[in-house]
């Protein structure tokens, strides 16, 4: 049986005398997608940067793959995340941003960018800048690049943004495959149905706390 990808132990957040997430336990199977629910400002976007390494947390500990964030780790080993806005070069295609991320990391080859952005939805052979790109066209960008050093981990901050029906329904099978192949994905989103068809669990975030829902 597979065990616990991800480990929260009372974490807490504070950010000046407000605290943003109260003290929780949480943890997250390996192999299953865990969806965040909540209005904005719950906490759910917090979360998901604590469980990332992005931010500090205040108290308790977070453990992913087994390593404690923050102490063992800055970062999950191997991750691939949306939160908040994409960021890149807007002077640069989607294709050449994707390509200088990966030679970053040195795991990816040419042709394996022209699979992934295929897989998206997007046209390798395209130059325009990203600066020209619809929002939809960023959000398809930033999945590539979530997805395509093939992480064992996916946490995806509203991942349909943007996106029109035909694009949602894309983006949904590719995370379905991604959970075929046993990732681990942690999803938050408004829309409901996306909650429903994609994840094995739902908790809902509210003023810092979280309780499981059914969905």
């Amino acid at each position: 049986m597979a065990g616990n990808y991800i480990e929260l132990s009372r974490v807490r957040k504070c950010f000046g005398g407000e605290e943003v997430l109260k003290p929780l336990d949480f943890c997250v199977e390996q192999g299953k997608v865990y969806g965040i629910v909540g209005n904005n400002g719950s906490g759910k976007t917090v979360l998901m940067k604590c469980i990332c390494g992005f931010l500090p947390v205040t108290g308790g500990t977070v453990k992913v793959g087994g390593r404690m964030i923050g102490k063992e780790a800055d970062f999950p080993a191997s991750l691939g995340v949306i939160i908040e806005t994409p960021g890149f070069l807007p002077n640069l295609s989607g294709r050449k941003n994707l390509e200088i991320l990966a030679d970053l990391r040195g795991k990816l080859k040419r042709q394996d960018i022209t699979a992934v952005l295929l897989r998206v939805g997007l046209d390798p052979a395209l130059k325009k800048p990203v600066s020209k790109y619809s929002l939809g066209m960023r959000q398809r960008l930033g999945i590539a690049q979530a997805v395509m050093e093939n992480p064992e981990l996916l946490v995806l901050d509203e991942p349909f943004n943007g996106l029109d029906k035909h694009g949602v329904a894309e983006i949904r099978e590719l995370l379905l495959k991604e959970k075929e192949k046993g990732k681990t994905i942690l999803l938050a989103s408004h829309n409901s149905e996306d909650i429903r068809i994609l994840c094995d669990r739902v908790f809902e975030m509210d003023a810092g706390v979280m309780r499981e829902v059914r969905v």
